[in-house]
């Protein structure tokens, strides 16, 4: 596998969760596992094996260091060390500004995990290498055209798309400066809108191409959801597959969680008033009998409009009016961090803010809250409602993506309903849905079958895992069957 970021190394995202969560699934399974990441300035790769090496690239040979960590018998990553591309303030850019080589950096990132393979012997000879996002669409595409990589000549590739919204587009110069051949350069490659794609060549060229949820998968097949790439992803057929992504339910488990100031779990669920309790105080909120009785609403967020600040903001004075209080955690859009403020200071005793993030808040967040918030635009899949699901807190979420494949929504006959859905992306539809998990919290058997139904599900990475398995059995045998 090699991506730009994986925890608890490097993470801006979901991606990073699913590069520490599915390796380890995998392993479990009995398979090796290499994970190929940058070294960025600040991670800690002390007691990794240095193997200095010169990688052939278009430019010239260039001298890197592969920093190899074993993490089990059958698990390790390896760490790619080039001072000048990784050794920077940010993984993508700097406030908010992409780096201009990052398709030089991300190339290099590519091309020194495929000469990984070729040089080194300690794990069996690699089946399938396992691309992710456009940061490694140079994988797939330099393995199909190139045929300097004999290690790796039986090897099927897959590529997943974690976020169809980042699709590494450049000029097409880029193409001749990294040494591509332009046959990557067509409508049927990587060519996107007169710009060269990485994330497209990354589709074209690989044998499975999966996203991280099922109802994510039929969506950007459509022009809605699609992004220009429906055509793409439509002609791949049976090759696109949507697998829903776990979570990691060691670190997500409130009977075990060190974070969490009393544990609980489904027998015994005692211990998430006080985790409540103490989120009111955490926000200098009222805590009294009265805050105690009422519905506690959270969300953990990247505060952007995808996901859904911009409904949040619009529905905010009606949100404030129902019999409720709220607490925010994130950082992102400066117009959206000001939004949040001002609700707060306008409602000191019913809206806590934090702009920032840090670990322990979110474990807080999820186990003091009764209701979670996820309005998003568009979600691949989302972690946080399968936390919520974890932890008894009721997610509300907007019928999309991964959220519609996790939430089973409430109605007065479901038997397993866990959270509550709306589909239309209005104000009015939100506050509904926000109003009605606010009274049905109060009929305090039904909310306790929706938690206690949530806490239930399996979100683990077991089933994912053995999904992988399939999918990467299919794409040898196709490129098997290829090359034939």
């Amino acid at each position: 596998m090699a991506a730009s970021e994986a925890s608890p190394w490097a993470k801006t995202g979901g991606l990073a969760d699913v590069l520490s969560a599915l390796p380890g699934a995998l392993d479990n399974l009995g398979h090796f596992v290499t994970i190929v990441l940058p070294l960025y300035r600040g991670v800690d790769a002390s007691g990794a094996l240095a193997l200095a090496h010169r990688l052939r690239h278009v430019a010239g040979t260039r001298d890197i260091v592969y920093r190899t960590l074993s993490l089990s018998p059958r698990r390790r990553v390896v760490f790619v060390e080039t001072r000048e591309l990784f050794d920077r303030a940010g993984l993508y850019g700097d406030r908010g500004v992409d780096y201009p080589d990052n398709a030089q950096r991300f190339d290099v990132l590519s091309t020194a995990a495929l000469e990984f393979l070729e040089l080194n012997h300690d794990f069996p000879a690699a089946d399938v290498v396992h691309a992710h996002d456009w940061q490694t669409g140079l994988i797939p595409t330099r393995l199909r055209t190139e045929s300097r990589w004999e290690a790796l000549r039986n090897a099927g590739i897959v590529f997943t798309i974690h976020n169809l919204a980042y699709q590494g587009l450049f000029p097409k110069e880029t193409v001749p400066a990294l040494g591509l051949p332009w046959s990557v350069f067509r409508l049927e490659t990587g060519e996107f809108w007169g710009q060269f794609s990485f994330l497209k060549a990354g589709i074209t060229h690989a044998d499975y191409v999966t996203t991280v949820s099922p109802t994510y998968a039929e969506e950007t097949r459509t022009q809605a959801g699609g992004l220009g790439f429906e055509g793409v992803l439509g002609g791949l057929g049976r090759r696109y597959v949507g697998i829903l992504n776990g979570i990691d339910t060691t670190t997500w488990n409130p009977a075990t969680d060190r974070f969490l100031p009393a544990n609980f779990d489904a027998d015994d669920l005692g211990g998430k008033a006080a985790c409540k309790r103490a989120l009111l105080a955490h926000f200098n909120l009222p805590r009294g009998d009265d805050a105690m009785s009422r519905p506690l609403v959270g969300m953990v967020s990247r505060l952007v409009s995808q996901k859904g600040l911009d409904l949040i903001e619009a529905a905010s004075q009606e949100l404030v009016e129902l019999d409720a209080t709220y607490v925010f955690v994130g950082t992102g859009e400066a117009k959206h961090e000001r939004a949040l403020r001002a609700l707060a200071a306008s409602h000191p005793s019913r809206v806590g803010v934090h702009i920032g993030f840090d670990e322990r808040q979110a474990h807080l967040v999820e186990a003091g809250s009764d209701i979670f918030l996820m309005p998003s635009e568009f979600e691949p899949c989302g972690l946080n409602q399968m936390y919520s699901l974890r932890y008894g807190t009721v997610p509300i979420v907007r019928a999309v993506g991964g959220l519609h494949d996790t939430v089973q929504p409430y109605t007065a006959h479901a038997q397993h309903a866990s959270g509550f859905k709306f589909r239309d992306a209005s104000p009015a539809v939100f506050v509904q849905t926000v109003r009605r998990a606010v009274r049905l919290y109060h009929d305090r058997p039904v909310w306790r079958r929706l938690m206690l139904n949530g806490m239930a599900a399996d979100h683990s990475w077991t089933t994912p895992a053995r999904e992988y398995v399939k999918v990467y059995r299919r794409a040898c045998f196709r490129h098997a069957a290829r090359q034939d």
